[in-house]
């Protein structure tokens, strides 16, 4: 199966992309990106796009594929909430959008995160707005729709986050997070745990559309 991946340079996106290459049941992953992502691998191609709200350059490389892993997302800080849905709303949709035309028969997986608000109507911004994008992202006709809500992120094999803020909590924080996976193991997944649940949601599905730490680490 082939599998489209965008932002496979993020933290999340590494370990999308190291399951998609681990996995056997992947023919093909075509990472999606403005400039080269520097690795090599036999399964992996890439393909540049300098505008991700406009796609038409690039539409006829967009048939033909089974899956989307859309781990692409920015922090709503020093944003206001046009800014923040512009960059989140908009741009996912652009994406989203092309592909349901070009491939209906898709799976469609989501990088959302822990506490957002599906009535759109909460008091928190960047909740808000993530729960617009969930629900906009719901009603498209793809032959499945999932979003994930992980709430804390264990990264593991060499895997690091590109925020800098990110890396040092990850450094002061790192030697604890196993004795919290062990104690609230509900409350943590791991890069290799989220790949891992992303990839089987895109190859085969999952019991429901919208999946937090439980169910991911589950799946």
């Amino acid at each position: 199966m082939k599998v489209l991946l965008f932002g496979a340079t993020g933290m999340i996106g590494q370990g999308v992309l190291r399951e998609c290459q681990l996995d056997p049941r992947v023919s093909q992953v075509l990472v999606i990106g403005r400039s080269p992502s520097g690795q090599v691998h036999p399964k992996l191609r890439e393909l540049l796009n300098a505008d991700f709200f406009d796609y038409s350059a690039v539409e006829g490389e967009l048939t033909g594929l089974d899956a989307c892993c859309f781990c692409l997302g920015v922090t709503s800080a020093g944003l206001s909430e046009a800014a923040y849905q512009h960059v989140t709303v908009d741009l996912t949709l652009a994406a989203a959008q092309t592909l349901v035309r070009l491939n209906p028969a898709m799976r469609f997986c989501y990088i959302s995160g822990a506490g957002a608000d599906s009535s759109e109507q909460g008091r928190v911004m960047w909740a808000r707005v993530k729960g617009r994008v969930e629900n906009a992202l719901l009603r498209l006709p793809f032959k499945g729709v999932y979003i994930f809500r992980p709430g804390a992120i264990q990264p593991l094999h060499g895997i690091t986050s590109r925020t800098a803020l990110y890396r040092v909590l990850y450094l002061l924080l790192g030697p604890f997070l196993p004795i919290m996976k062990a104690f609230f193991p509900d409350s943590l997944t791991t890069t290799e745990q989220l790949g891992k649940a992303m990839l089987q949601a895109a190859l085969v599905g999952a019991p429901k559309a919208i999946l937090e730490t439980r169910e991911i680490n589950r799946l």
